[in-house]
């Protein structure tokens, strides 16, 4: 009797967990396009990712309605940093399904903690005032907060160190090359930012006197989403981040006529905004890189919240 009690009792965690195995093993082959014979560990964690991430979008969905209906009042941090860490870890912690992942995965003959190594930490942030924005954010969720996040999706982060020769080498922080599986892009989530030009004054027909801006140079600042889940709650909350877009496309016309660098400039000086956390300020056009930045995010962070 003992050990049929015991049997039922284990059944349910075993049945989470054949789902988990099901949700692994889909995502492994319909969104990596590879299967358990010839995958690779990047692959493996792209499937536990989103097999992880399945779990809070109904939330994170859920909650975004609740907010929308009951308009409460809400917080809206504002950082130009965020050290979130890898977000794999949190997520499997903070939904209670660290358990799960790690048997189901040692039943396939794999390891969580291999897995994910293969995640980069995310190039948001750096230090002490990073680290505090991404609790901030955490602890918000975990207390059923009405709360968002707000930053500036950068593609690289600050460096990654090497040893060579027992000397610190500072290389790029690619943290993006492989995609990231936490965010959303929200292409309709689009602010135009406008940066330098003048203020032209002029008087209509009766005289009135008026001003407009112009001769700006415009950058479109494009949205992006991560899910934040809070501690063992149903509340998921948001960070939106803002990447720097060109306004003007690939000129094809000065392509063609032989030019190829002046060809991608226009589009290259606005996508720099967002490229680099931590530009060198030591120099002039480092300390405008930063301003900008910081004006392009929340620029777009007002022109998004009044509509």
């Amino acid at each position: 009797m003992k050990t049929s009690k015991k049997k039922q009792k284990n059944r349910p965690q075993q049945e989470r967990i054949e789902r988990f195995i099901d949700a692994f093993t889909q995502h492994l082959v319909a969104t990596t396009a590879q299967n358990s014979d010839n995958a690779t560990d990047l692959a493996r964690y792209t499937a536990l990712a989103h097999a992880t991430r399945d779990r809070i979008i109904s939330k994170w969905i859920k909650t975004q309605e609740t907010y929308y209906q009951k308009n409460p009042k809400r917080v809206y941090y504002f950082s130009l940093e965020y050290l979130m860490g890898r977000t794999l870890g949190n997520a499997l912690l903070n939904t209670g399904l660290s358990n799960e992942a790690e048997e189901a995965l040692a039943q396939l003959g794999l390891s969580l903690e291999v897995l994910s190594e293969q995640e980069w930490d995310a190039g948001l942030g750096n230090g002490g005032l990073g680290r505090l924005a991404a609790c901030f954010l955490d602890s918000m969720a975990t207390l059923e907060l009405p709360a968002y996040g707000y930053g500036m999706r950068y593609e690289y982060g600050l460096f990654r160190q090497s040893i060579k020769d027992q000397q610190q080498r500072e290389g790029p922080d690619p943290w993006l090359r492989y995609g990231n599986v936490w965010e959303f892009i929200r292409p309709q989530g689009l602010e135009l930012v406008k940066f330098y030009g003048r203020i032209r004054t002029f008087h209509d027909e009766n005289g009135r006197e008026h001003t407009e801006w112009v001769g700006t140079d415009d950058v479109v600042a494009l949205l992006h989403d991560v899910p934040i889940p809070g501690y063992m709650t149903n509340t998921v909350n948001t960070l939106k981040l803002w990447s720097a877009k060109s306004s003007r496309e690939f000129d094809l016309e000065t392509f063609n006529a032989g030019d190829y660098i002046g060809a991608i400039v226009d589009k290259h000086q606005s996508e720099v905004i967002s490229k680099v956390l931590y530009p060198n300020d030591s120099f002039q056009e480092g300390r405008e890189l930063r301003l900008k930045q910081q004006y392009l995010m929340v620029s777009a962070c007002i022109n998004c919240m009044k509509k």
